[in-house]
C-alpha cells in the first residue's frame, strides 16, 4: 500500500483506477463495505483501488470550534484501509483552496485530471465541493457525462441504525468501547508518548505507563481491558482513564498497566486498544483495598483478552 500526501507524487500506475472519496474516520464496517466494492471494481477494470481522504478533516478549517476529536490518525487510517485491500491512500492536505472548489471544479481537478479515475465508489450520503453543494445525484450526473462508472453502496445497518463515525464516536465518548468495536474493523485504539507520573502504581505492585500527547478521542472515564503495543510486542493491558481519587488526585490521566511487562517505557510511543469497560473510577478507603481491586481487574483483563479475537499490530 502506498500513502500519498501530494498528488504530484502519485505514481502513474495508480492513475486510471477506481477511487472512493471520504474521511474514513475510524475505518468502520460501513467503510469496509465501500472498500470491498472499490477493490472489486478496480479488479474488474484492471486498475488500482484508491481511497482519497483529507488531512485534516475539512471541519477543522471551516468550524474549528465544532471539530470533534478524530477516531484515527492518518497513518493508522491508511494501515486499516490497506488491511481491507486498498492499494493506495491519498491523504490530501486540506486547505482553503481545496474547500473553495465547486463540485464541478473538484470533480474536474481531482477526480478527472489528477486521479484520471475510471470508476468512483461512494455511499448514498456523499457530499463534495464548496459548502458540500454536490450530492450523489450531482456526482452521478458528472460521472455519466465523463464516461466514469459510479457505484453507490448502501450503508450498513447494525443494531437497528446505520453504522457511522459519529455514532461510534458517541459510543466511545460514553465508554461503550465494546459496541463501538463491533462496528469498527479493529478495536478502538489510541496512541501517545509515555510520560513521567507519580509512580504510585509501581509502589502498589502495578506499574503504569502514563500516556500523554493523545490526538484522538478519549473514552469516558473508567477502567478498561485492552492490549498494549510496544515495539513488536503485544501485551495484555489494564487501562485507566480518569483521576486517582484514592490519593486525592483529580486530574484526568490515561494510564496503562502492561501486564507481565518489565522495563522502562519513559519517552517511548505506546499504542493501546480498548476492548471492554470493567468499571467506574472510584475511591478506595485504603491502598490495600485498591490493590485487591487491581488484582481482580488484572484477572478480568487476562480473561477478556484471551477470549478476544487475535489482532495484528
Amino acid at each position: 500500500m502506498k500513502l500519498i500526501r501530494n498528488l504530484d507524487d502519485l505514481p502513474a500506475e495508480f492513475r486510471g483506477g477506481a477511487v472512493s472519496i471520504g474521511n474514513f474516520d475510524g475505518v468502520h464496517r460501513g467503510h469496509a463495505r465501500i472498500v470491498e466494492q472499490l477493490c472489486s471494481r478496480a479488479r474488474s477494470m484492471g486498475g488500482h483501488s484508491i481511497a482519497f481522504t483529507f488531512d485534516p478533516h475539512p471541519v477543522r478549517l471551516l468550524r474549528p470550534e465544532a471539530t470533534p476529536p478524530p477516531l484515527t490518525w492518518t497513518d493508522r487510517k491508511a494501515q486499516l484501509l490497506a488491511e481491507l485491500g486498498v492499494e493506495c491512500v491519498v491523504a490530501y492536505p486540506t486547505d482553503e483552496a481545496l474547500l473553495a472548489l465547486s463540485p464541478q471544479e473538484f470533480f474536474d481537478e481531482i477526480v478527472r485530471r489528477q486521479l484520471d479515475a475510471r470508476a468512483v465508489v461512494e455511499g448514498p450520503n456523499f457530499f463534495f465541493g464548496h459548502d458540500r453543494a454536490g450530492d450523489i445525484a450531482h456526482l452521478s450526473s458528472l460521472c455519466r457525462a465523463s464516461g466514469i462508472a459510479l457505484d453507490v453502496v448502501e450503508p450498513l445497518v447494525f443494531a437497528g441504525d446505520f453504522v457511522s463515525s459519529s455514532r461510534i464516536r458517541s459510543l466511545i465518548a460514553r465508554g461503550d468501547v465494546e459496541q463501538a468495536g463491533q462496528m469498527l474493523t479493529h478495536p478502538y485504539r489510541i496512541r501517545g508518548m509515555v510520560t513521567h507520573g507519580a509512580a504510585r502504581g509501581a509502589k502498589l505492585g502495578f506499574p503504569t505507563a502514563n500516556i500523554g500527547a493523545i490526538d484522538t478521542l478519549l473514552p469516558a472515564s473508567g477502567v478498561y481491558a485492552g492490549r498494549g503495543y510496544i515495539d513488536q510486542a503485544v501485551l495484555v493491558a489494564a487501562l485507566n482513564v480518569g483521576p486517582n481519587p484514592t490519593f486525592g488526585d483529580h486530574a484526568l490521566k490515561v494510564e496503562a498497566h502492561l501486564i507481565d511487562f518489565d522495563g522502562s517505557l519513559y519517552g517511548r510511543p505506546l499504542e493501546v486498544d480498548f476492548l471492554a469497560r470493567l468499571r467506574d473510577i472510584q475511591p478506595f478507603a485504603t491502598p490495600e483495598a485498591l490493590q485487591k481491586q487491581l488484582r481482580a481487574d488484572v484477572a478480568r483483563c487476562r480473561q477478556i483478552v484471551a477470549d478476544s479475537v487475535p489482532t495484528e499490530n
